[in-house]
């Protein structure tokens, strides 16, 4: 049984925990772990920042002129704002593409304000309110970069699939056949690996090996953080252009700090995502390498009191890393 990573107190009892593991990684050696980090975890959204690299890769961005913002939404889970729904739009008119090349599915957009201004104009919503209608834009533009079928990109055998593959795996350093693949709710494939190969993954998009213009997906999430949605908005404009972070279903986050190639890579055994920022903030804390300015920041847009609905508080929520 893994560890306790994070508890609920109401009064001086404790209410719930949540049990989980994380590796953190500097450069290629993994110097602090706990809960079994070898076991197997799909990175469901957080890789979505290595997918993105392989949509840049393929030329896609340059040829279809690709701003930061919708190169950030290629990484994003968003919530389906008016701003999140144009920049995926955009990537697929410039591609010369249409929203019903898009495999991912319809589901009401995850921000309530979006889904209100929708119902008051009597609109449904469509496949670019999907919170990974952004990263299917960018892959179909890709697909037709690479001159590939569109209406299978994603088959885990098409050739930008075997891309997105290959990417994951020279970040994470693993062979590509040693990643399991499973599919992911927006029906694109992902990717299992050891935690700790996660991490290392994580720990080398902060400091890529190889073209310089692997920042560009980093860059343009740091800079665009809005694009990428809750609670990764939150972590990277708490310390600006230092911190890249990625949620992904279930549980699952992957951070780095820029510069230092430092990756941390967070799972919740039982899938509850309000233990993973206060779990990241409380590692990001650990490594050493921000003022007390910033670590002040960081901890600020972590939630350490339960509130009842009248904004009383009845408890405290804190993280045991």
């Amino acid at each position: 049984m893994n560890p306790v990573l994070f508890e609920l107190w109401r009064g001086n009892v404790l209410e719930s925990v949540h049990r989980g593991r994380y590796a953190v990684v500097a450069g290629r050696r993994v110097i602090a772990r706990k809960g079994d980090a070898d076991d197997v975890t799909f990175l469901r959204s957080a890789a979505k920042p290595f997918q993105a690299i392989t949509v840049v890769e393929t030329g896609a961005r340059d040829a279809y002129g690709l701003t930061d913002e919708e190169v950030a939404v290629v990484c994003g889970s968003h919530h389906g704002e008016d701003v999140h729904v144009r920049a995926a739009g955009s990537i697929l008119r410039k591609a010369g593409l249409k929203p019903a090349h898009l495999r991912c599915g319809v589901h009401a957009p995850i921000s309530a304000d979006a889904q209100r201004a929708l119902a008051r104009a009597g609109r449904k919503p469509t496949v670019l309110h999907n919170n990974c209608s952004g990263k299917h834009a960018g892959m179909v533009a890709a697909a037709k970069r690479l001159k590939a079928p569109l209406d299978r990109y994603l088959d885990p055998g098409h050739p930008l699939q075997r891309r997105n593959l290959e990417t994951i795996a020279r970040f994470a350093d693993v062979k590509p056949s040693s990643i399991r693949l499973g599919v992911d709710g927006c029906s694109a494939p992902t990717f299992g690996m050891p935690l700790t190969a996660i991490a290392r993954a994580f720990a080398r998009l902060a400091d890529p090996f190889g073209a310089d213009y692997e920042f560009d997906v980093p860059n343009a999430m740091m800079r665009h953080p809005h694009m990428v949605g809750h609670p990764c908005e939150e972590l990277m404009k708490a310390v600006p252009l230092e911190i890249v972070g990625k949620v992904g279903a279930e549980g699952v986050y992957g951070a780095c700090v820029m510069g230092h190639a430092v990756g941390i890579a967070v799972k919740i055994d039982d899938g509850n995502a309000r233990a993973l920022l206060a779990v990241v903030v409380a590692l990001l804390g650990r490594l050493g390498l921000f003022d007390r300015t910033k670590r002040a920041a960081l901890e600020a847009i972590v939630r350490t009191e339960q509130k009842n609905h009248a904004g009383k508080v009845v408890g405290r929520l804190r993280a045991t890393v």
